[in-house]
């Protein structure tokens, strides 16, 4: 398939997925199939060669359509995580190879920042499975807190972390970062590569927090941004970039912040 006709084909399929969502499990599988389809082309060799061919007039016509598939795309993300806890709370789950690459890279998230039992972390953009404070809190003993702006993801994840991680330490809530009770103690951040405001909200959270705070930005720039929000740049006398993690292989790609040194 042409690489803009496969693009308006995702962008029509998302929109028509997103508009069967009935709060039930009823499409899971038809969603799972497509996001795993889009999985693989946005991280697809080929394609990315396609992309980085484009002549600017054609990159510019196309515009639009990126900008609608990455927020279809995300919305449809958020809309499978439920699906998932849906299926979880009847009592079946499978994992789709979506969610297998997103373990994946959780496992490489800090690099050599490492998170311990004495860590406190915190997720922006938890949706409604939450698997990355399921797993750090389970192979670390971190506290860590999500927070979410939909209230049925938040109401969906605390029912997954109970039937998964019953005695870890991991809240969830729908709240705001300034009014989070723990914001001047956290260790880590991260920011889901769905989170259309992330950087607005890390400059945000500059004066909330200590100055050893170590952030995992998720992002995706190029081809990755047609299922991620992409990078920003920074101002200069607040974060740093200290790391700039860069997977081929998987969905996004990860920046690591410190605070300045002034």
């Amino acid at each position: 398939m042409d690489f803009q006709v496969a693009l308006s084909h995702y962008l029509a399929t998302f929109v028509e997925l997103a508009r069967k969502y009935d709060q039930t499990p009823r499409h899971c599988s038809e969603l799972e199939q497509v996001i795993d389809d889009y999985s693989k082309f946005v991280t697809n060799a080929d394609n990315k060669l396609a992309w980085e061919r484009m002549a600017p007039e054609s990159s510019r016509a196309l515009n639009p359509i990126v900008v609608e598939l990455r927020k279809l795309s995300s919305l449809c993300v958020a809309i499978m995580e439920k699906y998932r806890a849906l299926k979880l709370q009847s009592g079946a789950i499978e994992t789709a190879d979506y969610f297998r690459n997103i373990e994946a890279c959780i496992d490489k998230e800090f690099g050599s920042f490492q998170i311990t039992s004495d860590s406190k972390l915190l997720l922006i953009g938890s949706g409604s499975f939450p698997m990355t404070p399921l797993l750090i809190a389970k192979r670390t003993g971190a506290e860590v807190v999500g927070i979410d702006i939909d209230e049925e993801a938040i109401a969906l994840g605390l029912m997954v972390v109970e039937k998964l991680g019953a005695g870890l330490n991991i809240r969830l809530e729908q709240t705001r970062v300034e009014e989070l009770d723990i914001v001047r103690d956290l260790t880590h951040i991260i920011f889901s590569s769905t989170v259309a405001q992330k950087y607005d909200l890390l400059e945000q959270l500059y004066p909330l927090t200590n100055k050893d705070i170590v952030v995992s930005m998720r992002y995706g720039d190029g081809l990755k941004s047609l299922f991620n929000y992409p990078m920003r740049e920074v101002g200069s006398r607040t974060w740093s970039l200290v790391d700039n993690i860069l997977r081929p292989h998987d969905l996004f790609d990860i920046a690591l912040y410190k605070k300045a040194a002034i």
